[in-house]
C-alpha cells in the first residue's frame, strides 16, 4: 500500500519506546465499532487488517500504524425537520411558542432517537514511524486528519515530541524561482505541468495553471505583480511525480513504472508479502525524498527543533 500523500514531522526528541511498547499501548486502545448512542469512535487497527493482529507492522526500522474511525451518519437535515415538525405540533396544540430551551432539549431528544438508526462510515488513516531518522509520516494531505491522528497517537502513549519541519529559505520563494529560472531547479526535480500562485497581500486570491504546457509568459506577469508560486507538480528523479506544496505538504503522489516493476519482480505470495513489499519500496524512496525536499529549501533549520515534552 502506496501513500499518496504525505505529511512529515520532525520529532524534537528521540522516540524512546521499542516497537513491542508501542504495541502495548496501542493495543490499550483498540478499535471499537460505533455503540447505538455514539456519534464516533476512534481505536487502532492492524495495518494488515485481517492478514494480522499485529498494531504495529514493523519492516526494519519503520513501524507502520494505522488509525481506524467510524462516524455515525446523521445530516443535521434530518434533524432539524422532525425538530420542526414536533415544534409545530406543540404550538398547534398547546396555542404557544416553543422556547429555546425546549428547541435544544428537542434536538437533543430526536438525535438520540434517531442516532442508533443511522448509517456509519469507517475511514482508515496510515502512518510510519521511523525512530532512527526522527521521522513520523502520514498518509494524508488534510492537517485536521494528520491532528486528530497525531493528536490520538499522543493521548496513546502519553507523549509525542513532534513539530512540522522547518527550513532556511521560504519555500513559495525558492518554487517562484525555479518557474522563473528554471535552470535553477535541483539536479533531481524536473517542473511539471501544474502551479498554483497565491498573492502576498491582503486578499489572499490564487490562480491555478494546469495543461500540457504551463503558459510561461502569463505566469511571469503574474509573479511580477507580486504572486509567489505554492504549489508545484514536479517529477523528482524519474521515479515519483508529485505536488509539492510551499507548507512542505507532499501530494497527489504517483508511483514511477519502474518502482511498480520492482514491486512485481519481488513475487509477493499473499496479500501480508504484497503489503511488505510495498512498504519496503516506499519507505525506501521517502528516505530519499524527505531530506532532499528540505535541502531543496535551504536545509532543514534545525533551530526549530526544541525540547518539549508534550
Amino acid at each position: 500500500m502506496w501513500f499518496k500523500n504525505i505529511l512529515f514531522y520532525r520529532f524534537t526528541k528521540p522516540f524512546e519506546l521499542s516497537s513491542e511498547e508501542l504495541e502495548s499501548k496501542l493495543a490499550d486502545s483498540p478499535f471499537k465499532p460505533c455503540g447505538a448512542n455514539d456519534i464516533y469512535q476512534l481505536g487502532w487497527s492492524s495495518p494488515l487488517q485481517k492478514h494480522s493482529e499485529q498494531l504495529v507492522h514493523v519492516n526494519q526500522n519503520y513501524w507502520m500504524i494505522c488509525l481506524q474511525k467510524q462516524e455515525r451518519i446523521l445530516p443535521s437535515s434530518v434533524v432539524n425537520e422532525q425538530l420542526q415538525e414536533k415544534v409545530n405540533e406543540i404550538e398547534e396544540q398547546q396555542h404557544r411558542k416553543v422556547t429555546r430551551k425546549e428547541k435544544t432539549e428537542l434536538k437533543e431528544e430526536i438525535t438520540n432517537l434517531l442516532l442508533p438508526k443511522s448509517f456509519t462510515k469507517t475511514s482508515r488513516y496510515f502512518a510510519y514511524l521511523c525512530p532512527s531518522k526522527g521521522y513520523l509520516v502520514i498518509n494524508t494531505s488534510s492537517a485536521k486528519l494528520a491532528d486528530e491522528l497525531t493528536s490520538y497517537l499522543r493521548k496513546t502513549i502519553g507523549s509525542l515530541p513532534i513539530r512540522l519541519p522547518a527550513v532556511n529559505q521560504a519555500p513559495s520563494s525558492i518554487m517562484t524561482h525555479w518557474v522563473t529560472e528554471p535552470s535553477s531547479l535541483p539536479s533531481f526535480m524536473t517542473v511539471g505541468l501544474e502551479c498554483e500562485l497565491t498573492s502576498q497581500g491582503e486578499e489572499k486570491g490564487s490562480i491555478k495553471y494546469k495543461g500540457l504546457e504551463l503558459d510561461q509568459e502569463q505566469i511571469d506577469q503574474q509573479i511580477k505583480s507580486g504572486m509567489e508560486v505554492t504549489k508545484l507538480a514536479v517529477e523528482w528523479r524519474e521515479s515519483l511525480t508529485l505536488l509539492l506544496g510551499s507548507d512542505l505538504s507532499v501530494k497527489r503522489i504517483k508511483f514511477g513504472d519502474m518502482l511498480q516493476d520492482q514491486l512485481d519482480d519481488m513475487n509477493a505470495e499473499d496479500a501480508a508479502s504484497m503489503f511488505d513489499a510495498g512498504f519496503t519500496i516506499m519507505t525506501a524512496e521517502f528516505d530519499k525524498l524527505i531530506p532532499e525536499i528540505l535541502e531543496a529549501f535551504g536545509g532543514e533549520d534545525t533551530s526549530a527543533v526544541i525540547e518539549e515534552s508534550n
